[in-house]
């Protein structure tokens, strides 16, 4: 999954939220954690009541194909039951249905680690088959750091939701990227504070991982810490100096500090790297653009047009060039396509207006646009500027137009 987040018309780029990413589940069991469901907090009371030796235990989430037959899932938890109880003792282990299709189990007394897992590898196997159905299953075990027993848990439901990105089938160990994805989850939630305490967390346990240094940059970002992001995203780039989504996100943070040359340095650092990523084309052409740098500039709006056609601001920024250096078919062809991409963009409904108007075509047709330009916005003196140009230029040819006819 890729999310992102704006700042003004450009994103911060975050990364898939696992290496082999496949498709994001429909439904996140970490939901869960927040929401305080009443099976969640029902497991959560009889785990904290359990008499569990202090050698520790394995806590499972466990989940039912989607895909399995409405008869499968119907007789789930009774096969769910027997298997739990033919693999486990009652008195070495407890488990709860968290929703008809999945459940949730902790079991202890194991001699170690290993074993643990081949008895849960057992229990997955003889649901799987009884089911005829694949299973997901994300695993944490206590003691974990300094985890209690309910952060326990709440990993192994943040290891499922890991797993989920895998596919039925699979069975993942809470770990660091268990943990990104959580924040990115939390992150799609607007919950900021929280998906940086899910980042935080998970370079605790992975303190070289780029990807969480990368999203909790981001996430410093948007809740408006600048220097943190700042950074977040300098100790990524120590790691590996190459790596263009934090190259071109610590460029972004110094273009919102208005630190240009700075934010022109890492954008072409990491157009170095690779000249094919849209936003770094994008954001280092607007930049360039911005300070009137236009031979600079034309080169990488022209790919970033390439590699996004419906990139409004590629196009607009494009025309705006080209009506700079009086170039008015190649102008009126970029904001057209700017227009038709976003009919309410009063820049490119602007600029197309006087690339038409100077060209003396489709008149009243552009004092229609840089009309409506004004009206988007009505203080900016550009737009006010450039209807009056439209205006003079239509009655020219009006007059134009009056003495040939009478020529």
């Amino acid at each position: 999954m890729t999310p992102r987040f704006a700042s003004k018309e450009f994103t911060f780029l975050k990364p898939d939220s696992d290496e082999h990413p496949i498709q994001e589940p429909d439904t996140f069991f970490s939901d869960l954690i927040h929401k305080k469901t009443v099976s969640f907090t029902a497991f959560e009371e009889r785990l904290a009541s359990a008499r569990i030796p202090e050698t520790g235990f394995v806590c499972a989430a466990i989940q039912v194909a989607c895909t399995a037959s409405e008869e499968t899932l119907e007789k789930a938890r009774d096969i769910f039951e027997a298997c739990f109880h033919s693999v486990l003792d009652k008195k070495r282990g407890i488990w709860e249905s968290l929703d008809p299709t999945a459940f949730v189990l902790v079991f202890w007394d194991y001699d170690n680690r290993k074993k643990a897992m081949d008895l849960l590898e057992s229990l997955k196997k003889k649901i799987s088959q009884a089911l005829a159905a694949e299973l997901l299953v994300g695993v944490a075990m206590f003691p974990f750091h300094d985890f209690s027993c309910s952060q326990v848990f709440a990993s192994a439901l943040k290891a499922i939701d890991h797993a989920a990105f895998f596919g039925a089938g699979h069975m993942k160990i809470f770990d660091g990227i268990s943990l990104n994805i959580s924040g990115d989850r939390l992150y799609h939630l607007g919950q900021y504070d929280a998906a940086i305490q899910e980042y935080e967390q998970g370079l605790l346990l992975e303190p070289g991982n780029i990807n969480l240094m990368n999203s909790l940059g981001v996430c410093f970002g948007v809740t408006g810490d600048l220097e943190k992001a700042r950074q977040s995203f300098t100790n990524a780039l120590d790691i590996n100096p190459r790596e263009i989504m934090v190259i071109y996100n610590l460029g972004l943070v110094y273009q919102i500090l208005e630190n240009t040359d700075k934010a022109v340095f890492f954008l072409q650092k990491a157009h170095g790297i690779d000249k094919k990523v849209f936003e770094v084309e994008l954001l280092l052409g607007h930049l360039l653009f911005k300070a009137g740098k236009y031979d600079q500039a034309l080169p990488h709006l022209e790919t970033a047009a390439r590699l996004d056609p419906a990139s409004g601001l590629a196009f607009r920024t494009l025309g705006e060039i080209f009506l700079e250096r009086k170039d008015l078919d190649k102008a009126g062809a970029a904001f057209n396509s700017a227009v038709k991409l976003k009919p309410a963009d009063p820049i490119a409904l602007s600029g197309y207006a006087l690339a038409m108007a100077q060209r003396k075509r489709n008149l009243k047709i552009a004092l229609n646009f840089a009309r409506k330009s004004v009206a988007l916005e009505p203080e900016n003196t550009i737009f006010q500027e450039r209807l009056e140009q439209v205006r003079q230029l239509t009655k020219l040819s009006q007059r134009h137009d009056k003495t040939k006819k009478f020529a």
